[in-house]
């Protein structure tokens, strides 16, 4: 069962970073996110998988980027798999959705924003039981919405609408869609995905991060990103 949003305490905003995919940019995008946010910034990826201990994983790159150190990461797992396949593999137990999502509410009642990065998809599992970043919302209490980062290319019509349409049908809030590496010289299909992103999932696209992106030094990212929403 899911339950309602809160939205008792408007001041306070956690916004969930999903992809229609693995590999969409979500990492960059939700950097860009930080580096355009005002005020204290906290950044979450609740599960991380594929390195090891001691290897650099998506929050390295966004500390890299943006120079934030409000940085915190749930669990870490070595096989490239979804979490619960990994954490199966390794034979460790996942924190629950409902741990970490009070993990993340504390962090919201001491930042102003605060950053969650899913992991692959929109229903890709977190916990044990199987449950996914949508299931972690629901147990949110400070006010919340999802981006979601979609590639540009031939295909994304169709997998940003089915997770659309998945948030949708969970009751939970959307504030807009982010390509998560555009083009210099977009093609045609390119072209037309950019106009018809909003037409067919009725969410507007507010960010396009430019491919290449990830490549930038803190200085350049900071300077470019505010300029890549709107």
């Amino acid at each position: 069962m899911h339950r309602r949003p809160r939205r008792d305490r408007p001041g306070l905003v956690i916004i969930l970073v999903t992809g229609t995919d693995t590999e969409v940019g979500k990492t960059i995008a939700t950097a860009a996110l930080a580096a355009r946010a005002t005020g204290t910034v906290a950044v979450v990826k609740p599960a991380q998988t594929g390195v090891g201990p001691d290897e650099p994983g998506d929050l390295a790159e966004v500390r890299r980027l943006t120079g934030l150190t409000e940085l915190h990461e749930g669990i870490r797992l070595r096989d490239p798999l979804a979490p619960t396949t990994a954490a199966r593999r390794a034979r460790v137990p996942l924190p629950s959705v409902e741990s970490q999502a009070k993990s993340i509410d504390d962090l919201a009642r001491s930042h102003d924003s605060v950053l969650v990065e899913g992991a692959g998809g929109l229903l890709v599992g977190l916990d044990g039981d199987g449950n996914d970043l949508s299931d972690l919302a629901t147990h949110l209490t400070a006010p919340f919405t999802f981006v979601v980062v979609a590639r540009s290319g031939l295909g994304t019509l169709n997998h940003t609408g089915l997770t659309v349409e998945a948030l949708r049908s969970r009751n939970l809030p959307i504030d807009g869609l982010i390509i998560g590496s555009w083009p210099a010289e977009p093609d045609l299909a390119e072209q037309c995905n950019l106009e018809d992103l909003p037409v067919t999932t009725g969410v507007p696209v507010i960010g396009r991060i430019p491919a290449g992106a990830g490549r930038l030094d803190r200085e350049a990212f900071l300077a470019a990103a505010p300029g890549w929403f709107g």
